[in-house]
């Protein structure tokens, strides 16, 4: 079935004006028939359930994310706005801290103001998403999938990105390589730090005592960076799972005199300071912004009218070198 997207861009509209056609909102007359000749020709037919649900809604879309500070979440939220913005939509921001409570209020407030959807990076594995299910509002999840509930969803192959960070350390010759990862009941922490055993026991060096759980922040990669520091035998080298993490883990490697190449650091995100500060780092970039669009282009699809089973799509990682 065709999406509204083909529709726009064959009847050179929006895409918002291709759903305003189909909800009986002022269009000009000659946008209108634009739009359905191209509608015709390709066969589109909206979801009517979906055309009810949208004459209720307005033309505002909530971003949940748990981390506003995270520059990570920065380029994740302009992807989104970019793709909102060029199809007549707005993005309200809603920042969660991680807090499922503060969570279940951004929820429950997009559901009162009746938004056109939500785009969720879920604050843990228990989030819960019932209420927008059960209204029937559209829910796409980006970076984090929530536990047990069957909505579209786009991620990046953490596993896949953490063994191949820490893959780069075992070929670089270090031995006692540790894992800084988030919390434990964060699907994205869980993966990475997978991906991370993967490659150490590949490497016949397992050994949970350099594994640390935090909290995706700064302080707590820098608190798991001085116990594993402080261990009778250190790691050699690190993989932190994520970016803001990295920055505390590095501060204290700092203090101690060990900052690379004296310890490996392979890190899970960008770090917009390395290259004014070169130092030889490992890094695995994210598609931030990437996420974002397709995320955003997703919802919209929901929106006017798709309704095909929950789809899940998973965006590379790319390795690479830094300093």
């Amino acid at each position: 079935m065709p999406t509204i997207y083909e529709v726009a861009a064959a009847a050179g509209v929006s895409p918002a004006t291709v759903s305003r056609v189909f909800n009986g909102a002022n269009v000009s007359p000659e946008k209108a028939e634009a739009v359905r000749r191209a509608a015709k020709e390709m066969s589109f037919t909206p979801s009517r359930t979906a055309r009810t649900l949208r004459l209720q809604s307005s033309e505002v879309i909530a971003l949940v994310i748990p981390d506003i500070e995270n520059p990570f979440f920065t380029a994740l939220a302009r992807g989104v706005e970019d793709v909102a913005r060029a199809a007549g939509y707005s993005v309200v921001l809603c920042n969660t801290d991680e807090d499922h409570e503060k969570e279940l209020r951004y929820l429950d407030i997009a559901l009162s103001a009746t938004m056109a959807g939500v785009i969720i990076a879920a604050a843990g594995g228990n989030s819960d998403l019932s209420g927008l299910i059960a209204r029937k509002c559209p829910v796409v999840a980006v970076d984090r999938s929530p536990h047990g509930v069957d909505v579209d969803a786009v991620i990046v192959d953490n596993r896949a990105g953490g063994r191949a960070a820490t893959q780069a350390l075992v070929e670089q010759g270090f031995q006692r390589i540790a894992c800084i990862t988030g919390p434990s009941d964060v699907e994205t922490a869980t993966q990475r730090a997978d991906g991370w055993r993967d490659a150490v026991t590949g490497n016949g060096t397992t050994d949970d005592r350099y594994l640390r759980f935090a909290d995706f922040r700064v302080d707590g990669g820098a608190t798991a960076m001085s116990e594993l520091l402080a261990l009778p035998e250190p790691p050699d080298a690190v993989f932190v799972a994520n970016n803001l993490m990295s920055v505390g883990a590095l501060r204290v490697l700092s203090e101690q005199g060990k900052l690379p190449p004296a310890t490996g650091v392979a890190v899970f995100g960008d770090l917009p300071f390395l290259p004014l500060v070169p130092i030889p780092i490992t890094v695995v970039h994210m598609p931030a912004r990437h996420l974002g669009t397709t995320a955003a282009k997703l919802l919209l699809e929901r929106i006017s009218g798709d309704d095909q089973p929950a789809r899940t799509i998973v965006l590379r990682n790319q390795l690479t070198p830094v300093g």
